[in-house]
């Protein structure tokens, strides 16, 4: 049950001057009964001098009342200083900060100022979540359903997701379309061979009016990827390249414009991707359909599922890396590809042919805005 704090309290030495006046006593007199100096209950009744406990104890004796009587009213007169302190208002305010928001991390990673006045701190958190309030809700996807991801997303969740909107907005893109969109589609499948080629991947998809940046992730974020919508016409693809591999980068890249396809994050579902590459995911029976629908897009895009269930009877259990190779050849898909859907289907364990899952980071942030590793966004973002 809340207990409702008084809006005043008083020092103990008024209630002791007028224990006082009750019996006729003189300050002296209280003082000869307690053998102290008459200064030290002069000092107590005009509140100088805090009740302790061996005050409180010879205070009780003296007055027939139990001492914590005495170390209650001091206790109360205590927390109610310290309570209307503005110290302890600036500490309320900052807890408050930091329950909406991962303040120490934002400030880490350059996303907000740091100051030591709690006034412009708040102030600048609000800015970032663009809300006026610390009451109000930051909101991502304005027409998410509750019964989405995004009605459980953390504060750091949160932070992650409105720093890649805050660097989509800073991306020029053509205006977007479903023609546009095949045609980055058809772009695409022409960059799946050669590592190299992942660096055309964001000015690809900002031809066809689709922004694509790049934020690590924060740490017990876990998230992989997300889809925005600046506006109805304006998709953003946000990726953390947590795993750095090329199978990582593509599969959840193009999971990512599955949703966009969909318009899940404009149309009632908030795909937020946290663990979207976990081994267990492969076991999931009872995920959103959305989140289904955009895995068979990425796997069906990446390689035509037929033709890996074929390659897949002919040569189980015996996935030599010749044969891989020789597979993600007639693909056009670079091998590590292969291997990660072959990682996927539970075909071979996730540490079998490594060597062919390249890294990419490297590549993609060079041409893709980034926040992370290093890379330090302009000015003002």
């Amino acid at each position: 049950m809340q207990r409702v704090a008084p809006a005043e309290a008083f020092p103990p030495g008024e209630f002791l001057r007028e224990e006082l006046e009750a019996r006729g006593w003189t300050q002296a007199d209280l003082a000869e009964i307690l053998t102290v100096s008459p200064q030290h209950i002069n000092e107590i009744i005009n509140g100088k001098s805090s009740i302790t406990p061996e005050t409180a104890k010879a205070l009780g004796a003296a007055f027939g009342v139990d001492p914590r009587y005495w170390m209650n009213l001091e206790s109360i007169y205590q927390l109610w200083r310290v309570r209307t302190a503005a110290g302890s208002n600036n500490i309320e305010r900052r807890a408050k900060l930091f329950v909406k928001a991962p303040v120490r991390e934002m400030i880490r990673r350059h996303w907000i100022e740091t100051s030591n006045s709690v006034d412009v701190l708040e102030k600048r958190v609000l800015d970032f979540f663009e809300i006026s309030s610390l009451d109000e809700e930051a909101i991502v996807w304005s027409a998410a359903r509750k019964s989405t991801s995004y009605a459980s997303v953390t504060p750091l969740q949160r932070a992650w997701l409105f720093r890649a909107r805050q660097l989509a907005r800073a991306v020029q893109a053509a205006p977007f379309s479903k023609v546009s969109f095949q045609r980055a589609m058809q772009t695409l499948k022409t960059l799946l061979w050669n590592r190299e080629d992942v660096r055309h991947v964001p000015k690809v998809l900002a031809e066809a009016g689709i922004r694509f940046v790049v934020v690590e992730h924060l740490e017990q974020t876990r998230i992989d990827g997300a889809c925005l919508w600046l506006e109805k016409k304006s998709p953003v693809v946000a990726l953390s390249l947590r795993y750095d591999r090329i199978d990582a980068f593509w599969h959840t890249l193009m999971h990512e414009l599955g949703h966009v396809q969909e318009r899940h994050g404009l149309e009632g579902y908030a795909p937020l991707d946290v663990e979207l590459l976990r081994e267990s995911r492969i076991a999931e029976k009872d995920g959103p359909q959305e989140e289904k629908d955009a895995d068979q897009f990425a796997v069906e895009f990446l390689i035509p599922q037929r033709d890996l269930d074929h390659f897949i009877r002919r040569v189980r259990p015996l996935y030599s890396a010749t044969k891989i190779t020789g597979f993600a050849a007639l693909q056009k898909v670079h091998p590590g590809i292969v291997v990660g859907q072959l990682q996927h289907r539970g075909e071979i364990g996730y540490t079998y042919h490594r060597r062919m899952l390249e890294k990419v980071r490297s590549i993609v942030t060079q041409s893709a805005l980034t926040d992370g590793w290093g890379h330090t966004p302009p000015a003002g973002l």
